[in-house]
C-alpha cells in the first residue's frame, strides 16, 4: 500500500527490530514526564521488549523514503495481547501504535490503523479493539474520529492509570469503506 506521500505500509522484517524499537521509544518518550519515573522505566522496557516478543500476529510498519517511521502490532485476542484471557476479547487488538515525532501529521497512524482493520476483516473478524489512556489525548481523538467506540467492559487499571478499552465495528464503519 502506498500513498501520494510515498508512505509504504508493510510487514516488518525481523532484521528491523532495532529500527522499530527506536521509533516506538521515540514516539512514547513524550509520556515519560506524565508517569512516575519507575512506572515510565517499566513502560519503556515493556515497549522495547515487545519488539522482540512472539505474541503479535503481525508487526506492521510505515516506511517513508526507505526509513521506518511508524509501527503497530496486531494481536488476535486479549490473551495474546495482554496475557489476560479473562478480559474476554477474542478478536483482533492493536497495540503500541507509534509514529516518529518527525513524521507526524502525514496520516501515518491512520494508514497503520486502516491496514490493521483490513487484515482483521481478512481474518474474518467483525471488530478491532485497542486500549489507551487519557494521557494519550491526541491518540484518543484519532481513534474516536476513525469510529472507535468506548468498550467500558474491557477497561483495566495499570497502577493508578485507567486503561480504557475501545472497539471498532468492522462490519459498518466508514473506515472500512476507505480500506477495502
Amino acid at each position: 500500500m502506498t500513498t501520494a506521500q510515498e508512505i509504504r505500509i508493510r510487514d516488518a522484517e525481523e532484521f528491523e527490530q532495532e529500527a522499530i524499537a527506536h521509533v516506538m521509544l521515540e514516539a512514547y518518550q513524550q509520556y515519560a514526564f506524565d508517569l512516575p519515573e519507575p512506572r515510565w522505566e517499566e513502560y519503556r522496557d515493556s515497549i522495547r521488549n515487545s519488539v522482540y516478543g512472539t505474541g503479535p500476529h503481525a508487526r506492521i510498519v510505515a516506511e517513508l523514503e526507505g526509513e521506518i517511521v511508524g509501527s503497530v502490532q496486531l494481536f488476535l485476542s486479549s490473551e495474546a495481547a495482554y496475557g489476560n484471557p479473562a478480559m474476554g476479547i477474542n478478536s483482533p487488538i492493536i497495540r503500541l501504535l507509534a509514529v516518529s515525532p518527525a513524521a507526524r501529521g502525514r496520516g501515518i497512524a491512520t494508514l497503520l490503523i486502516k491496514e490493521a482493520a483490513s487484515r482483521s476483516v481478512q481474518l474474518g473478524a467483525t471488530t478491532l479493539n485497542l486500549h489507551t489512556s487519557d494521557m494519550m489525548a491526541s491518540a484518543v481523538q484519532l481513534y474516536e474520529r476513525l469510529g472507535f467506540q468506548r468498550a467500558y467492559e474491557t477497561d483495566t487499571r495499570n497502577g493508578d492509570t485507567l486503561v480504557k478499552g475501545y472497539w471498532l465495528d468492522l462490519s459498518s464503519t466508514s473506515l472500512l469503506e476507505q480500506v477495502v
